[in-house]
């Protein structure tokens, strides 16, 4: 039996090369791409939350693998409806989020891996979204890298774009190159299957379900032949011209610096040379040359394009029209807008994104930043954020977090302070982030004296510290942990981060590790053991949400269970089916530790 990784290169070098797949849905009979999926999945927090069934990761084992495998080998798999639930956006409108049951979530995963290994190798190098080593990042870069110059952006939001998906296009699209017609039913099936609301079952008629495991590649294959059509038919139209022409009026300025200069006359050559830089050297009128980009990052659009209005509004009509016509989606009219590159910003991806603009801004004597893209983080953002942490206006504690530990409470605010500052260090302007650590600051010393019952002012002088950072030193507030001799101390802290950008900030996401033998607990797994009594028998795998909950109050003698994965900080035990009911049904085992 070929491993995970084996499967997936094989089907990775296909892709490369362009041959189609046949014969797809026997690899679903491979045990060792389960043991990947789950090695991949049991760790997300949605491993625990349940579905329709109320099935979660807790009680996995190597049975319920095989007994997935052997329905799917005699297509007698059925997939379960997904439980709807709505999450809010920032609109005051709801989200509709699907919850698959766990079992769904395996050969969703594996299906998602093959699609993935074969489809990813051929995808557009201007998408981001939903893809190993890419991010949001990556798409920002790539605009700062490439688009110098461009004149107006085309801001594109796809409407409801995972609820509408067309079932009858997604198939069509994934049958052109996957020759397999039961892989093509069981996704098809995947599709259709429906979901529950109010315990009530209502059917898919399009759209792929938000929260689906297999939903990100299914939605980026869909909407890769949107990125066919602007690279193929888009961009060659609309690109022409190697260089704009010389700007005549620049030039003639020039040629009379020249001739001021051969007469010595340097206070003409000086002002001729401030006018100079008031002109643009090239043509922006030229008609011969013409740019257009394009990005895409999941279902958002931007495009920036170096011509006149009245072609940015036809690029635009045209994308809608192949939308409307070949992938059946709609452009919102509301989120997508034509903005001028100089005078006015396109929203993209939280950041705001402008043509720069400075003629005294001089590097070795020439212009440096005019029509250079610039990144800027929204004044809103800052606003937005800074409202989580305020009340009436002002900075106010947090009543929910009072209960907790002061090591926790820092970290919980280092931890949301850290997530906005990494995401934004690719702005010019990142340094106005300045406001909102100060909010969180104060929002988190009001938060400490409130747990002891102190002032703000002596709470900062007890936990205030000095922090070295790569830009110098930093002040900080820190609570240290002593653990004994033999063990470090643990630290946690508020602040310490330089607000200054940073052009190579990357943060991408990660690559999966699919192999099922370079993980810890699949290891462990196909060990064979009970880790409480070493029994070889019936085993399956207990999960926890997290490792607060072993240290529930009122519990006196924890059970040996409790101890175990204390021990060992985990929240996973690979156990027998017996030591799996006694630690459900909160008796202690009835066995000692190995």
């Amino acid at each position: 039996m070929q491993n995970a990784e084996a499967v997936l290169e094989v089907i990775r070098e296909r892709g490369r090369r362009g041959l189609p797949l046949e014969r797809l849905y026997r690899q679903l009979f491979n045990p060792q791409l389960y043991l990947a999926a789950y090695g991949k999945l049991y760790s997300n927090a949605g491993a625990m939350t349940p579905g329709v069934t109320g099935e979660t990761a807790d009680g996995m084992s190597l049975e319920k693998i095989g007994a997935i495998i052997e329905a799917v080998r005699n297509q007698r798999y059925r997939w379960s409806p997904v439980r709807r639930i709505y999450i809010p956006k920032r609109n005051g409108k709801r989200r509709p989020l699907g919850l698959p049951v766990w079992s769904d979530k395996l050969p969703a995963e594996v299906v998602r891996m093959l699609l993935n290994a074969y489809y990813d190798v051929q995808f557009s190098d201007h998408s981001h979204g939903f893809r190993p080593l890419r991010g949001c990042h990556t798409a920002l870069s790539e605009i700062v890298d490439t688009w110098t110059g461009s004149s107006w952006f085309i801001e594109g939001d796809i409407t409801q774009c995972f609820d509408r998906l067309d079932h009858k296009v997604m198939i069509k699209t994934l049958g052109e190159k996957i020759h397999d017609g039961r892989f093509l039913r069981l996704i098809s099936n995947m599709l259709t299957v429906g979901y529950l609301e109010d315990w009530k079952w209502n059917a898919t008629l399009s759209g792929s379900p938000q929260g689906g495991v297999a939903s990100p590649i299914l939605s980026n294959i869909y909407l890769d032949r949107l990125d066919k059509f602007v690279e193929n038919v888009l961009l060659p139209e609309y690109n022409r011209g190697k260089l704009r022409k010389t700007n005549l009026e620049y030039k003639r300025i020039e040629n009379a610096i020249t001739r001021a200069r051969k007469r010595g006359d340097r206070r003409s050559a000086r002002e001729l040379s401030q006018a100079r830089r008031t002109l643009p050297s090239q043509d922006p009128r030229d008609p011969t040359y013409r740019r257009l980009r394009y990005v895409r990052y999941a279902d958002d659009i931007l495009l920036g394009f170096s011509g006149p209005k009245a072609e940015a509004v036809e690029i635009k009509q045209r994308i809608g029209e192949f939308l409307r016509d070949e992938l059946k989606l709609e452009l919102s009219a509301e989120k997508t807008l034509i903005t001028h590159a100089r005078t006015e910003k396109a929203r993209f991806l939280g950041y705001d994104i402008v043509a720069q603009h400075a003629n005294d801004r001089l590097t070795r004597n020439r212009r440096s930043v005019n029509g250079v893209i610039g990144l800027r983080v929204p004044e809103e953002a800052i606003t937005r954020r800074c409202s989580l942490y305020m009340r009436c206006g002002e900075p106010a504690s947090r009543y929910e977090m009072l209960q907790d530990q002061d090591f926790t409470i820092i970290s919980k605010y280092q931890a949301e302070y850290r997530g906005v500052v990494q995401y934004y260090l690719l702005a010019a302007n990142v340094y106005r982030l300045g406001r909102l650590r100060w909010v969180m600051e104060t929002s988190l010393l009001k938060t400490l004296a409130g747990k002891h019952q102190a002032t703000v002012s002596a709470t900062a002088r007890k936990y205030k510290a000095v922090m070295e950072t790569p830009e110098g030193p930093r002040v900080c507030f820190r609570v240290v942990i002593e653990r004994g001799e033999d063990k470090k101390p643990l630290i946690a802290w508020f602040g310490g981060i330089p607000l200054k950008r940073q052009k190579d900030a990357k943060p991408i996401d990660r690559a999966p590790i699919l192999a099922a033998t370079g993980n810890e607990l699949i290891h462990r797994l196909l060990a064979g053991s009970c880790e409480l009594c070493g029994s070889p028998n019936r085993l399956e795998v207990h999960h926890i949400r997290k490792l607060a909950d072993l240290n529930k109050p009122g519990r006196t003698e924890k059970p040996a269970w409790v101890r175990m994965m204390a021990m060992r900080r985990r929240k996973t035990l690979v156990i027998c089916r017996p030591c799996h009911e006694h630690t459900h049904a909160g008796r202690l085992a009835v066995v000692p530790l190995k």
